[in-house]
Parts: structure tokens; sequence; C-alpha cells
């Protein structure tokens, strides 16, 4: 009697509880669905649509297109205009993220004291991050004038010479890239910052104790122990040295000749310009694809590195 009693009552809580477990393996996903749907209509979409357009053959404006295949992909890599994009990306990659992680780096380890006259420094070092690109884009063409401009003002206190820093092929390039390491240094120094600060002082007296001095102990102890932070800061370093233009089209709009045109602003202008739809949407697909290469070399080694430290 007892056990038919005991039955009955589980049979009566059995689908109470499935519906409670069903419940709660259901609400993560209706938590997320509203943040899942925006990235599906506003992320995944649009990249699917410049994906399927790098497969017709269209032009702005026009409603009629013809599928190509990988036709524009062909054109693309024939076309020495983007393997001239892809080269001065390059070296706009190197110009920019070397120079602000070392520069961010060494910011970050001469103000890790929390002082109030570090404090100031770090806000004035930061203050770039915070100006628009387009304005520090306007403010550095100004400052670049060749003869009227106060960088050629003041070198021609020194030196009889004058550069037209931004319309001389040799330095146009050089020029927007000391534009973006003055505006992100600054950023990518907090980050080196709070990983200083979380930093285990134990290893470093530790090694002060062994007698290392300050060249040894920042080899052997405290990069190797920012190593995940360097790792993660260069991802976001390289995306941004990708992604953005906007000083390019306010400084030189990709000249003289195609000295500064990047990948993103042969993209603009291929679609803008030219034009043709097709070709701009594969050039965003071979860009998107190498930072997703990139991307993901990066966080691989961030991990493996965090867990090392760990």
């Amino acid at each position: 009697m007892t056990a038919e009693i005991f039955d009955a009552d589980t049979r009566k809580v059995a689908p109470r509880l499935g519906a409670r477990i069903a419940v709660r393996r259901l609400r993560p996903l209706a938590l997320m669905a509203p943040s899942l749907v925006a990235l599906g209509l506003f992320t995944y979409w649009p990249v699917l649509s410049v994906a399927i357009d790098s497969l017709y053959a269209r032009r702005l404006g026009a409603r009629a297109s013809v599928f190509v295949g990988l036709d524009n992909y062909v054109r693309l890599l024939r076309d020495d205009k983007f393997a001239a994009a892809l080269i001065n990306n390059l070296i706009y990659l190197a110009a920019t993220v070397v120079p602000s992680l070392i520069l961010a780096l060494a910011f970050a380890l001469l103000l890790r004291r929390s002082t109030a006259f570090n404090r100031a420094l770090r806000a004035l070092l930061f203050f770039p991050t915070v100006v628009p690109l387009i304005a520090a884009a306007a403010l550095w063409t100004f400052l670049f004038l060749p003869t009227i401009g106060l960088i050629d003002y003041y070198l021609g206190s020194f030196l009889p010479v004058s550069v037209n820093w931004i319309g001389d092929e040799r330095t146009a390039l050089a020029a927007i890239s000391f534009v973006t390491v003055w505006k992100n240094a600054g950023y990518y120094m907090l980050f080196y910052l709070a990983a200083l600060q979380a930093m285990p002082h134990e290893l470093i007296e530790a090694a002060i104790l062994d007698g290392a001095g300050p060249w040894q102990r920042l080899r052997h102890v405290i990069l190797p122990l920012l190593a995940p932070t360097t790792s993660f800061v260069a991802v976001i370093a390289f995306i941004q040295a990708i992604t953005t233009v906007d000083h390019v089209i306010v400084m030189t709009r990709g000249g003289p000749g195609d000295s500064t045109t990047l990948l993103l602003y042969y993209v603009f202008t291929t679609a803008t310009e030219v034009h043709d739809i097709g070709k701009a949407a594969a050039a965003t697909v071979l860009t998107l694809a190498l930072l997703l290469l990139v991307s993901g070399a990066g966080i691989r080694v961030f991990e493996r590195r965090g867990g090392d430290a760990n």
C-alpha cells in the first residue's frame, strides 16, 4: 500500500520537476535572445550579405546583378591597387602596432605608482583616446602643413628644411602612422597598468633578493607575466589598424598616388567611386578573413599564455 502511494506521488511530481528543468534550461536562451537577434541582424546578416554580393557583378545603384562566382576575387588579386593597399596596410601595421605597444608598456612601467603626479600624467596620455579620430586627423593636418605648420615652424628653427609631411609619398604613410600611435598608445597603457597592478609582487621581490637588476627583472619576470596582456592588446591594435580609415579620408584621401591607400580605404573607393560593388565585397571578405585569422591566432596565444601564467 505504501509503495502504491509513493508511486502515485512520484507520477504527480515528475511532470512538475520536468517542467522546472525545462524552464531552467530555456531561461538562459530567453535572456540571450534579444542580444542574439541583434547580433544576427546587425552583424552576421551583413557579413553574409557581403559574402553573397562578392559572387555577383553589380554596379552601385543598379538593381540587376549577374552571378560570376569567384571572378571578383580573381579580378581583385590581379589588381595592382589592391596589392599596393595590402602592402601599405602591412607597413602601417608594423609602424603602428609595435611602437604603440612599446610606448604603452613604457608609460605603464613609468607611471605604475599611484601618485598625484602620475595620475595627472596618465590622464594626459589617455586624453588622445577620447578625441574623435576625425578631429585628431584635422588637427594633425594643420600641424603637418609645410612651412606654416607648427612642426615645420619649430623644425625650421633648427634645420633649414621644410617637409611636406602628408604631401610626399616618402613621408605620408609615416605621418598617418604617427597619428595612430599618438592616439592609441595611452589606451593600451591602461591594459598594462591593470596587469602590473595585478602582478604578484613577491616574484619581483624575490628577483631583487637574487640580485637581478632592472633589465633582468623586466626581461625574465615582468615581460613573461605580461605576455597574455601583450597578446590581447596586440589583437586589439591589429583590429584597429585594419578597421580605422577616417584619418586617411581626412588627411590624404589615399594619396599622394596610392602611398596611403589602406585596405578599408580601397574598399571604400572601389564601392563609392568606381561603383564596383562585387569587387568591393570581395575585398571586404578577404579583409575579414585576414582579421579572423590573426584575431583567432592572438586569442589562442592569449589563452595558452594565460593558462601557463596561472
